[in-house]
């Protein structure tokens, strides 16, 4: 069986998302499994309704977040991420299937944010493992 995904993927930061986003697919085509729908979103705190209508499709095993929540002045960054896991694990637990977190951050520099550019690729590993074992 091909495990299905559906990535959401952050355009804030899109430099690096982008190289995130690929890394992601190029491991999922590696592991065996296909990307086959994805939805783009202006940040990591929008992306819930995007999990929420891929989570809704039959054919979709798994959603993949891709994001990038880089430091700033505030801690707007920690309540980002605080909120966006939050429902992503309520969203994974209401549907059944599997939501991994491809997000980096908070608390890291654009520099560390280029070291974390793996954490795509790391959550498609999850979300595949998950499937296949859950």
């Amino acid at each position: 069986m091909t495990v299905k995904i559906g990535f959401v993927v952050a355009e804030f930061n899109r430099d690096i998302t982008y190289q995130m986003e690929i890394l992601g697919e190029e491991h999922a085509k590696f592991l065996g499994a296909e990307v086959t729908e994805k939805i783009y979103v202006p940040g990591a705190y929008d992306m819930p309704l995007a999990i929420k209508k891929l989570l809704e499709n039959k054919d979709i095993d798994a959603v993949v977040t891709v994001g990038c929540v880089i430091e700033g002045d505030t801690s707007h960054d920690e309540v980002v991420v605080a909120q966006v896991t939050r429902k992503m694990t309520d969203l994974s637990l209401e549907y059944g299937k599997p939501v991994a977190l491809g997000i980096s951050g908070p608390g890291m520099t654009r520099m560390q944010a280029m070291e974390r550019m793996d954490y795509a690729k790391r959550a498609v590993e999850a979300a595949v493992k998950l499937v296949q074992r859950v």
